[in-house]
């Protein structure tokens, strides 16, 4: 997997946009809110995002993730080996993510921005 692939995955969510923060990570956003980031100066992408408590701690007992550095604690993981996970799987969890994250959104805002509410 490579940054073209998780664009592809990350921009196909409605109302998805990208921003360079901090000067090296791609976070990809709903409504503003960052559901998926990348950093871009690693030679393999390591996409961390946020899970539900089961399946965080499902996940960083596999060999394939961590708990995202300095988000950890909010239920964040991050990717350490893509030849562990499929591309599916993948996007099953940034779609769980953004899932997450959209349903914290306001009621104003899932309308500003035009999503199911």
């Amino acid at each position: 997997m490579d940054i073209d692939d998780l664009r592809a995955i990350c921009l196909a969510l409605p109302a998805t946009e990208e921003e360079v923060k901090w000067d090296t990570v791609l976070c990809f956003m709903v409504a503003r809110k960052i559901f998926c980031l990348v950093g871009l100066d690693t030679p393999t992408p390591r996409p961390g995002f946020k899970t539900t408590e089961e399946v965080f701690e499902e996940l960083v007992q596999s060999e394939a993730f961590i708990p995202a550095p300095h988000l950890g604690h909010a239920k964040w993981v991050q990717l350490t080996d893509s030849s562990r996970v499929s591309r599916k799987e993948l996007q099953q969890h940034i779609q769980q993510s953004y899932e997450l994250v959209k349903a914290k959104l306001t009621k104003k805002v899932k309308a500003e921005w035009k999503l199911d509410a």
